[in-house]
């Protein structure tokens, strides 16, 4: 495989699953509005990555082939980043939210759009699970196939299940072990790649 899916779909279900805007908003909306009411602005989140999946995917994978040594460097920077992002995790506490009105499917479209963590965690997905070389179509359709895939899986359990943690746990010993925990399922899966040779 030009695409290390498995190794990829470790660190996207971290990221997917950790802590962030998109996630507190689906929490927030699931808390005050009920999991029914929050389907749309779900389905708007989860389908939003996609806008930005693409553009990125073959942007990214021309570059590979053109320049390389840029494309390893953007590896590293993109990991270092996801790594500081992991760092900032692990010092998050879970917290209420809340919203004026329930937002729907185009409120929910644009949260990624919007979000640095997106841009971030997709670039580096392309960086550095993905094997130079690799046709742009086969890495975006499999980035994008996987990502899609976590977000289907853990959006809604966000917006279902998100305030009921966040009550159970905010403020107690067993919110920094999960915090923690989602930070180094992040760290794991980037050291995996940069050094056991996880893109081949």
């Amino acid at each position: 495989m030009s695409v290390a899916v498995l190794s990829f779909a470790i660190f996207a279900a971290s990221q997917v699953g950790t802590p962030g805007p998109a996630n507190m908003a689906l929490m927030a909306t699931g808390a005050r509005f009920g999991f029914r009411a929050a389907l749309p602005f779900v389905a708007g989140v989860a389908l939003g990555k996609q806008l930005i999946i693409w553009p990125i995917g073959f942007g990214l994978m021309e570059l590979a082939a053109r320049a390389p040594v840029l494309f390893e460097a953007l590896k590293w920077a993109s990991a270092a980043y996801i790594i500081f992002l992991a760092w900032k995790v692990a010092n998050l506490r879970l917290g209420d939210g809340g919203t004026a009105k329930a937002p729907g499917f185009a409120a929910g479209l644009i949260v990624h759009p919007l979000n640095p963590k997106a841009w971030a965690m997709i670039t580096g997905g392309f960086t550095a699970f993905v094997t130079p070389g690799t046709p742009s179509l086969e890495a975006t359709a499999t980035i994008a196939a996987v990502l899609l895939a976590c977000q289907l899986l853990m959006h809604p359990l966000w917006t279902w299940g998100g305030s009921l943690v966040a009550r159970t746990l905010r403020g107690k010993p067993g919110e920094r072990y999960l915090m923690w925990t989602l930070a180094a399922l992040t760290v794991a899966s980037v050291l995996f790649v940069l050094f056991g040779g996880g893109t081949t």
